[in-house]
């Protein structure tokens, strides 16, 4: 059995430490077949650190995550305590991890197979064979520029400002990186801006043709974000990588997520410029699903998204390639067999959060062990 491989596990806040434990169960399941040990190290961060400690995350906690070979992450915040004037955010610990580790690249793949297409609010032959991943930029922009701070003016005028800024280091390092992605799927890039009203997604536009230029073998192609919004509903599997700016990002794959038909279905991975010591990048993986507080505790949540970026942590931080198809051929197959919770199975029982790691991680054994 090789050394093992140090993972930081933060559950988070909701339903993260429901679906967490079946990543965790999943990554326990390949180890032991394939011959790995995990070192699993779990802390607090959100909410619930805010709760125990005062502080979104501790120092200390972020020198674990920083000494580790990946980060397993699960959900952040509670819009039930989401009152505007309180001066401590929970997302200042996913915002300060991204920051402090140099996270800059978000990868969130959407893939809709013939099992899942049924399930998508959209018609079945506008979904069925998608297969995307949006890359976006995650250590600049608009979540992160200064001066970000509201004010009330002499006559009682509220207002507020938020800085988008973008440096030409920072673009051309994400548009490289999609454009390097490209090479291995599709050879086809949608660089998404904003560039007909915004400086900053002129300058954009302006690196991406630049960086376009070093790759000849792939085809860049620039896309109006309203138009992107737009086209990934009408026209989704036109699409092979798409890369764009932080907040533009953010809001589209969470469109994104949909064509699947379920947000507890898709995984993401941020990825740094750092090698670990297993000589591959640091990352940090989580579920875009929220913290779902209206179905915490019940049991019911869909541990799937949390699974496949556990996948996602064994091939591009852990190097481990084949074991992260096996895991993700045991999700396919639970979804094929209609194994699937509420969200996924609309007619017909549905399993538990527990259940469903459950089922994934005996088909993880049955398909290492073939």
């Amino acid at each position: 059995m090789t050394a093992p491989y140090r993972i930081a596990v933060i559950p988070g806040d909701g339903i993260g430490q429901e679906v967490v434990p079946e990543a965790v169960k999943a990554l326990n399941a390949i180890g032991d077949a394939c011959g790995h040990a995990f070192e699993f190290q779990e802390m607090l961060a959100g909410w619930v650190a805010i709760d125990a400690y005062g502080t979104p995350i501790r120092d200390e906690d972020l020198e674990v995550c920083k000494r580790s070979h990946a980060i397993l992450f699960g959900a952040n915040g509670d819009p039930r305590r989401d009152e505007i004037s309180v001066p401590v955010r929970p997302e200042r610990a996913l915002l300060r991890i991204r920051k402090e580790l140099q996270l800059f690249a978000n990868l969130r793949p959407v893939r809709v197979t013939p099992e899942l297409a049924p399930v998508s609010p959209l018609k079945q032959d506008l979904v069925e064979g998608v297969d995307l991943v949006v890359v976006r930029e995650l250590t600049g922009g608009i979540y992160y520029g200064e001066p970000s701070r509201r004010w009330q003016d002499e006559d009682g005028e509220r207002r507020a400002v938020d800085t988008l800024l973008y440096s030409e280091t920072e673009i051309r390092r994400i548009i490289s990186y999609a454009c390097e992605l490209a090479r291995t799927r599709g050879s086809h890039v949608a660089s998404v801006d904003k560039a007909n009203v915004l400086s900053s997604s002129r300058l954009w536009r302006e690196i991406a043709m630049e960086v376009a230029a070093e790759y000849p073998d792939v085809t860049v192609e620039h896309v109006l974000v309203d138009a992107m919004a737009m086209l990934l509903i009408r026209e989704p599997k036109r699409f092979d990588v798409i890369v764009t700016e932080n907040m533009f990002g953010d809001i589209l794959t969470d469109e994104a997520a949909q064509l699947t038909g379920s947000i507890g279905l898709l995984p993401s991975a941020s990825l740094g410029a750092e090698s670990n010591e297993a000589g591959h990048r640091l990352g940090f993986y989580e579920p875009i699903h929220g913290s779902a507080p209206d179905i915490a505790g019940k049991g019911i949540a869909n541990p799937t998204a949390a699974i496949l970026s556990a996948a996602l942590l064994l091939r591009n931080s852990l190097g481990l390639e084949k074991e992260a198809a096996i895991v993700e051929s045991a999700v396919a197959r639970a979804l094929r067999e209609r194994k699937a919770t509420a969200d996924i199975v609309r007619d017909g029982p549905a399993l538990t959060t527990t259940q469903m790691g459950d089922v994934i991680a005996a088909h993880i054994k049955e398909a290492a062990a073939a």
